[in-house]
């Protein structure tokens, strides 16, 4: 059978919902019949059902993953003249964060097959500012937590695990936000597990930041108009809380068809001879093929997005689209040569693993509902670009 005629979106959401509508209509129906949008029963049946999937006691609604890494360093007193490390290859709301708080980015390099911060530099960027050890768990797999957790240990500081893009993924069978202080998920439309707006969590074992998160998310108050400290307006809608709470039972599901999405692009491009291994990346030619992402030992990898290498990159852009496959750049600029954070006094060269991701890197199509012949069509496609 032919694939020529198969057009490939890098994302397609309404097969998800057409699957779900039922449910997802009563449950958006029984809200606004509740006339209850802000916090409330919806959320806390949903924050319950969260911390139940994370494995940690307390799960906060917050009003996006943005607002959870805010909140998150807001409960822990981050501020001005205080430093954390993260990694300078994500989203921008990571760095971000950090520094509407007053604080400051420090930037530590990322390792090439995983995309995640390279944790044999973390120590050489420790000072006595550093307050906090915020790794990235990107695209859907895990940062090595244990070691970031024995760093964290000997030099005493926190940690919050950013994984916006990993809900559900694992290191030994532990999941992510289970290792750190604190763990910030987003929901996203675009994520694994995503809303039908903004919305997102910070979960956690510690009684203390969890009520200090509560508080903070409804401007610092309680109980009603008395406030011990100012926070602001991070609150979950009820809307997106009864939506999510449809999706969380599915979710693993979703993970299994992503991954095996993945597996069979990995068998596809074997077959087609495109497939690279990793070490030929130092070599700067990958010989008119592309590496495809791999899955650290210990690590259950969900695919929120599947990002491969080509040094031919932008070439394959052109050439995927013009096949109507589609295809993203995450991300097209390192953090640190972003322009706002020129006053941290970076330069290119700096962090050469985040700015070769960021030159070559690419993201293709991975949602649960693709079928096999439009990973068949992605790998075809690619196969006579190189050809």
């Amino acid at each position: 059978m032919s694939t020529l005629s198969i057009a490939v979106p890098l994302l397609d959401l309404k097969p998800q919902y057409l699957a779900l509508k039922p449910e997802l209509d009563a449950a958006v129906a029984d809200v606004i019949a509740s006339q209850y949008f802000i916090l409330g029963p919806t959320v806390e049946k949903f924050e319950t059902a969260c911390a139940g999937y994370c494995n940690t006691q307390h799960a906060i609604g917050v009003s996006s993953g943005t607002d959870a890494l805010i909140v998150a360093m807001m409960a822990m007193g981050i501020g001005e003249g205080d430093e954390v490390i993260t990694s300078p290859y994500t989203f921008f709301g990571t760095a971000g964060s950090i520094t509407r708080l007053g604080a400051k980015p420090v930037f530590v390099d990322i390792e090439p097959d995983s995309f995640n911060i390279d944790v044999s530099k973390i120590a050489a960027a420790i000072t006595d500012k550093t307050r906090v050890i915020a790794p990235v768990h990107l695209f859907g797999q895990m940062a090595d937590m244990r070691a970031i957790n024995r760093l964290a240990r000997e030099h005493d500081l926190l940690v919050i695990e950013d994984a916006a893009q990993a809900i559900g993924a694992r290191q030994n069978d532990r999941p992510a936000c289970s290792f750190g202080h604190m763990g910030c998920l987003s929901f996203f439309p675009t994520k694994n597990l995503g809303g039908f707006g903004d919305s997102g969590m910070v979960v956690t074992d510690d009684a203390e930041y969890a009520n200090i998160c509560r508080q903070l998310r409804n401007h610092g108050m309680e109980p009603k108009y008395f406030h011990a400290r100012v926070g602001g307006n991070f609150r979950l809608d009820a809307l997106q809380a009864a939506v999510l709470d449809v999706k969380l039972p599915h979710l693993n599901n979703w993970h299994e068809r992503r991954r095996a999405n993945a597996a069979l692009y990995h068998k596809l491009a074997s077959e087609a001879g495109i497939s690279r291994d990793i070490s030929l990346l130092d070599s700067g030619d990958l010989q008119n093929g592309i590496i495809l992402p791999t899955e650290k030992d210990g690590n259950y990898h969900i695919y929120n997005q599947f990002v491969i290498y080509s040094d031919q990159r932008d070439a394959l852009i052109d050439h995927l689209r013009a096949n109507n496959v589609g295809c993203e750049i995450y991300y097209p600029l390192a953090l640190h040569e972003q322009e706002c954070f020129r006053l941290l006094g970076y330069k290119r060269g700096d962090f050469p693993n985040s700015e070769r991701a960021a030159a070559m890197s690419l993201a293709l199509p991975i949602f649960p509902d693709l079928a096999p012949e439009q990973i068949t069509r992605v790998v075809e496609v690619i196969t006579d670009f190189f050809a």
